[in-house]
């Protein structure tokens, strides 16, 4: 995740049976928090993930053939950012020219910029968090949304998001540019990041749709995560929302970002846990539903 702009105050199936596809390990068409959890982990054994890493390239061809499995369609959007050749994943089922989109950014930051040890600042973030957690509920939600003939969605998984401030770069590169070459009209776009966290709070983002925002919120107190999705805008953030805000595209981004161990060395898998997850994917998916 990224850069807050401003506060509202300035104001083991896994190992023992290679051959079932990880995704698929639950057959319910509920959102199975312990799934999500172990997306996480497969995730992190690949180390780093930041643009030009062997993680990095190691995560989109996971991502891809977790897709392929579930019978979605995918496509590789290459674009090139600083001499850099990077790669959004944009999956589908249909043709729908009003599609919902899922999005959530793959990269982890190169730099643990923030971490309180100076000596560790310039060791990579292993982004349990922020960028694991968002890949594992888009494929959780992938998994269920697989055989759905009622409900147009786009799950996309933006690369860059997160480099901004390391070197000449910036933020959110991933996102502008599927925004910018856009040919179909989404209804609303969705975005998730750093949703994992134990102690989960999600306030209303500042940029957000405040129309969807309602909605969604409706749908997690109707399910009793209503101590969790707290109704108080309290930042302004950039983050894969904002170029579709920009275009008239109603989005919404839901984030945790009182998270203690963003950009951190410690963005480590004790951080997190299975119930946020589902949490979040439930919401998702209940909100989906009625869409």
């Amino acid at each position: 995740m990224n850069k807050f702009i401003k506060s509202f105050f300035i104001p083991v199936l896994l190992t023992l049976i290679s051959c079932v596809p990880l995704v698929t390990q639950t057959k319910t068409k509920e959102f199975n928090g312990t799934n999500a959890y172990d997306l996480i982990i497969k995730q992190l054994s690949f180390g780093p993930k930041f643009p030009g890493s062997p993680g990095h390239q190691k995560e989109v061809e996971w991502i891809e053939e977790q897709l392929l499995k579930l019978g979605w369609q995918v496509k590789r959007q290459y674009f090139n950012y600083k001499g850099l050749t990077l790669t959004n994943l944009i999956a589908h089922k249909d043709s729908s020219n009003n599609p919902i989109i899922l999005g959530t950014h793959f990269d982890t930051r190169r730099f643990a910029d923030h971490d309180p040890i100076i000596q560790n600042r310039n060791l990579h973030v292993p982004g349990a968090n922020d960028g694991a957690s968002g890949v594992a509920v888009l494929l959780e939600l992938a998994r269920i949304l697989a055989d759905d003939k009622n409900h147009f969605c786009w799950l996309v998984f933006f690369d860059r998001e997160d480099q901004g401030n390391t070197s000449d770069w910036d933020w959110i590169q991933g996102s502008s540019y599927f925004v910018s070459t856009l040919e179909v009209n989404p209804k609303s776009a969705i975005i998730i990041d750093m949703i994992g966290d134990r102690q989960l709070n999600i306030y209303s983002e500042g940029f957000s749709n405040k129309t969807l925002q309602v909605d969604i919120w409706r749908e997690a107190f109707e399910l009793g995560f209503g101590e969790h999705f707290i109704s108080e805008n309290k930042y302004f953030l950039i983050d894969d929302h904002k170029p579709f805000i920009d275009k008239g595209i109603p989005s919404v981004l839901l984030i945790d970002f009182d998270y203690p161990y963003w950009h951190t060395t410690q963005d480590t898998l004790d951080k997190i846990s299975s119930e946020s997850l589902k949490m979040v994917g439930s919401t998702l998916l209940k909100w989906i539903y009625i869409q």
